[in-house]
């Protein structure tokens, strides 16, 4: 008999082990489709006030006030697709017209006089840089952006699928609700609706935190690239404060490709004369953009929106990036949010689970 129930624990566990690792493998396999929930579901908290107002203050139909929203949604989609395409198209007509040996000279002109500038002050910034060919592979960017059409495919059929999605979470404002209910144990109902309101009302303030500090940056960054006729300063100032999403590496990122893109952007100059100087202002304007976002924007956010400590917000970042990379590290703060929120529902008596969550009452 005691052989039996052993034997029956052993199958009932081996039960249990396969049916996770299924699990796993179908959500493996659905990644894709999971995405585009998670992106609908932040889509859908940011506009949560925009179709409010329209539903509460102007007392607009749910459906047109929905409509409204995602076409305001799209108009912003389509105005940031938009930036994009003259400088695609500028740069297919250059690569097709790209003189290789040309480009050759001016970037090593421009290296060489940067080595010089630095080797006269004793600082040898490059070292073997000149053994360095940087355009050997132009060539093949042609067939590189033809295997962008396959990407470009799949961008479309993704955003599709995200406004669809979107377009249900803000129809039926109580479906998710509803799927938590319905998997939800009768005593649990409460605290589960409970939960839900709040990371709904926290994230959404997070959110559109996150979309007013992107357009902080891009405003400055746009103004300072603008002020020194930096080509395409708007997409460049655009790229870089997206960049910022990504917590502390981001705006280095962003840093060093504003600084590059300045400077390739007047190859025809002298290093000394205009390309430093030009450089070293631009250099200067984004410090002007990151002290600002550092010590107004983000601490604003943080603790307007997710009530948390900034060395808190630290920790969760950092350990968010070394276990899932930058994707990590971009919903560290959100995702410890939903965490924070669910902790304080179900287990308030806990003292630890009080020090963390004592702002979010």
């Amino acid at each position: 008999m005691q052989s039996k129930i052993i034997a029956n624990g052993i199958l009932r566990a081996l039960w249990v082990i396969v049916s996770i690792l299924l699990l796993l493998f179908f959500l493996y396999k659905i990644q894709s489709v999971l995405i585009y929930l998670v992106i609908a579901t932040v889509l859908s908290l940011v506009a949560r006030p925009m179709l409010s107002f329209l539903k509460d203050r102007l007392k607009l139909p749910n459906i047109l006030a929905v409509v409204i929203t995602m076409s305001f949604f799209l108009m912003v989609i389509m105005g940031v697709i938009s930036m994009f395409i003259p400088l695609i198209k500028e740069q297919g007509h250059n690569i097709s017209l790209l003189n290789t040996e040309e480009l050759r000279r001016r970037i090593f002109n421009l290296f060489h006089e940067i080595d010089i500038f630095f080797s006269a002050r004793r600082i040898n910034l490059f070292g073997e840089l000149k053994n360095i060919d940087l355009t050997s592979n132009i060539s093949s960017i042609p067939s590189l952006l033809n295997s962008l059409v396959g990407v470009v495919g799949t961008f479309s059929m993704g955003l599709f699928s995200v406004l669809f999605i979107t377009f249900f979470f803000l129809k039926d404002n109580k479906l998710l609700h509803n799927v938590f209910v319905l998997v939800t144990p009768d005593r649990n109902e409460d605290k589960i609706l409970n939960s839900l309101k709040k990371i709904n009302d926290l994230l959404s303030r997070y959110f559109i935190g996150l979309i007013i500090q992107i357009s902080i940056l891009f405003a400055i960054y746009s103004i300072t690239l603008l002020v020194f006729n930096i080509k395409s300063a708007v997409v460049i100032a655009f790229l870089c404060a997206l960049l910022n999403l990504i917590p502390y590496i981001g705006p280095l990122i962003g840093g060093i490709l504003m600084l590059l893109l300045t400077m390739t952007s007047s190859l025809e100059y002298d290093f000394q004369t205009h390309i430093l100087p030009v450089t070293s202002y631009v250099l200067f304007g984004y410090i002007i953009a990151q002290l600002i976002d550092n010590f107004f924007s983000q601490p604003i956010i943080f603790s307007k929106s997710v009530k948390s400590h900034p060395l808190e917000i630290f920790l969760i970042i950092v350990i968010g990036g070394l276990l899932f990379g930058i994707t990590g590290m971009i919903f560290a703060v959100p995702s410890y949010t939903v965490l924070k929120v669910i902790l304080k529902e179900f287990l308030s008596d806990n003292e630890i689970v009080k020090s963390l969550t004592k702002g979010l009452d």
